[in-house]
């Protein structure tokens, strides 16, 4: 009987020594598993963090390609004032121009005709 308690005992002791082992791994598996909560929170955070940012940049590029074709367009309305402005001034160059050349003309033929009743009074006078 004796032999038996004791080996009953040994036995106890080792099972006490193994559920301590356990117990104690056990408590290690819950450390690193609130370890892992706890990343997997501050990930989750971040995720929603980044998330958050990823839709603020998605709607300023939204506004900013918004902005973009409205001076696009404000910009193609400008060249085509500008071209009409342009067309308007050529025209008006060239009505210029041709002012110019009739009033060009049109001195010659009044000094030709200054020169002739000159020389017309000339004559009169002569006579």
């Amino acid at each position: 009987l004796q032999k038996e308690l004791l080996k009953y005992k040994q036995e106890a002791r080792n099972l006490q020594g193994i559920k301590d082992a356990l117990q104690q791994r056990l408590i290690q598996q819950d450390a690193a598993v609130l370890q892992l909560k706890q990343e997997l929170l501050r990930a989750s955070m971040d995720k929603e963090e980044l998330h958050n940012q990823n839709v603020d940049l998605q709607r300023k590029v939204e506004e900013r390609n918004r902005l973009l074709a409205e001076y696009k367009k404000e910009l193609c309305q400008k060249d085509r004032h500008l071209q009409q402005h342009q067309s308007k001034l050529d025209e008006m160059l060239r009505q210029l121009s041709e002012a110019s050349y009739q009033q060009v003309d049109l001195e010659r033929e009044l000094e030709h005709k200054e020169a002739l009743l000159a020389h017309c009074m000339k004559r009169e006078a002569e006579e």
